[in-house]
């Protein structure tokens, strides 16, 4: 995949997990696309560990908003954190 696509698909899937999560996620775009790009990683990794994808094979769309919401989910933690002391 090019680096143009990877870019619009990790910015569709981290407007998705954005949108169905609950809750205040107040990002930028550029964070908005990492978050995508990052959960399409997870979801690439952990699903390839599973059995669900071969080696090198891209991950779904569902698998990636769902690894992009588990990544906002521990943002969240760690956030909430910092703004608590």
């Amino acid at each position: 995949m090019s680096v143009i696509a990877t870019i619009l698909v990790g910015f569709v899937v981290g407007l998705l997990a954005r949108a169905l999560k609950p809750g205040n996620d107040k990002m930028g775009l550029i964070m908005t696309t990492l978050l995508g790009v990052a959960g399409s990683v997870i979801a690439q990794y952990a699903g390839a560990a599973l059995g669900w994808y071969r080696p090198g094979e891209p991950a779904g769309w569902i698998a990636s908003v769902v690894g992009a919401i588990l990544l906002l989910v521990i943002y969240g933690m760690f956030r909430g954190r910092s703004h608590r002391t």
